[in-house]
């Protein structure tokens, strides 16, 4: 059998800190603190907890290149080298280990960039309740924070000199302006008002549909939307957790640009509660009610939307072009940035309440829709309702539009 490294490799030296009561006994502090290797590969679900020598094994092998195992198991050990084989760190050429190598060339075939490949993966949530720890550390409101933190960075930058500053004329007052001031994240749903489909489709159109499209070379068709996209190449796939939508039964959709379409998912109701146990705040929820709650981090006041829009790039439309390229990532986060702001100024012209928030699990999601993260996986969700009529959980809205006087 020939091996060689996974195509994409991290290694972290981490402090690793636990308490001793013995050392607390003997007048020390109790914390004993070491250092501890761990192996990032964007293709696997999670770090990998490593040793130093396994560490220098894996830094001294080629991704490319294949080279014998029987020297290296009698150098490092058979037991060494199998354990890295089935972490998936290390690929093996014979059929034992073909399912691992199958990824790892797969991943290979998505041409990422390595460092942007593994920050996308490390950046990923799972089954975290991120609205409940911010609670408990007491970072709810703007009087925590500064608590905490102290004083914040000032809101304005200052640079050069004042005096030089040349003052611009200020723009004549249209729509677009009372758009743009009317626009506030919502945090206040009503939660017994389902969404009329007309207005989640006039969103969903605006938002994430072809309006144009030009052919660009056999097998190459180029689509135009309402916001601009690196390349042209518009990867971000739109998929709905649908709760409460006049004429749409509740679940989950994937949004077809071409057609305005909406093609109903499957719902594996059991695989979504599997890990609700894990959280008090979830209990007596049913599936979907559980899976928007975890899909936003556990922030109730935006799971009480009636449609969540789940904003998955496709990242392999990115890297087709930009191959192994350190800005292609970087794209595909301002292509949600483009989608979601376009999705909001919709959702405001109609009157409706709107949000984006990176704050997700994205694990969880990828579950439910079947998606895995180096191929298509979740950087945003987009959410959509009627507003409350009144206020429950504080919004910042300075120009007083969503909630007047």
């Amino acid at each position: 059998m020939r091996v060689r490294r996974c195509a994409v490799l991290w290694l972290e030296p981490r402090e690793v800190a636990h308490f001793e009561l013995e050392r607390l006994l003997a007048g020390d502090t109790g914390v004993v603190s070491r250092v501890q290797w761990f192996a990032h590969a964007p293709q696997l679900s999670a770090p990998v907890e490593i040793d130093a020598d396994d560490a220098a094994l894996l830094g001294s092998l080629s991704p490319t290149d294949w080279v014998p195992a029987t020297p290296l198991r009698e150098a490092h050990g058979a037991a060494r080298v199998r354990n890295l084989l089935q972490a998936g760190l290390l690929v093996g050429s014979t059929k034992p280990w073909a399912a691992p190598r199958e990824t790892d060339e797969r991943f290979r075939g998505q041409y990422w960039h390595g460092l942007a490949a593994t920050l996308h993966a490390a950046s990923r949530w799972d089954g975290i309740d991120a609205a409940g720890e911010v609670e408990e550390a007491g970072l709810l409101t703007a009087e925590g924070l500064r608590e905490a933190y102290g004083a914040p960075p000032p809101m304005l930058h200052e640079c050069g000199d004042a005096r030089a500053r040349v003052d611009l004329p200020r723009a004549q007052r249209t729509a677009l302006d009372d758009l743009l001031d009317a626009r506030a994240t919502c945090r206040n749903f009503d939660t017994e008002k389902p969404l009329p489909l007309a207005q989640l489709s006039q969103v969903l159109e605006r938002a994430f549909a072809a309006r144009g499209m030009v052919h660009g070379a056999d097998d190459f068709d180029v689509l135009k939307k309402a916001s601009p996209s690196g390349g042209a190449l518009h990867p971000t796939e739109c998929y709905l957790i649908a709760r409460k939508v006049e004429g749409l039964a509740p679940g989950l959709y994937h949004y077809r640009p071409v057609d305005h379409a909406l093609q109903p998912l499957p719902l594996d109701e059991a695989a979504v509660l599997a890990n609700a146990g894990r959280h008090a705040d979830a209990q007596g929820m049913d599936a979907l009610e559980y899976l928007s709650w975890i899909a936003v981090g556990g922030q109730q006041w935006f799971a009480d939307a009636p449609v969540l829009c789940v904003l998955a790039p496709r990242f392999v439309r990115n890297y087709w072009k930009y191959r192994n390229h350190p800005k292609a990532y970087r794209v595909c986060i301002l292509d949600i940035g483009h989608l979601s702001q376009t999705f909001l100024l919709s959702a405001t012209e109609l009157g409706l309440g709107s949000y984006v928030t990176a704050a997700i699990n994205e694990a969880d999601l990828e579950r439910a829709f079947g998606l895995t993260h180096w191929i298509d996986g979740p950087l945003a969700i987009c959410g959509l309702g009627p507003r409350a009529s009144t206020m429950q959980t504080y919004e910042l809205d300075p120009n007083r539009r969503a909630w007047p006087r």
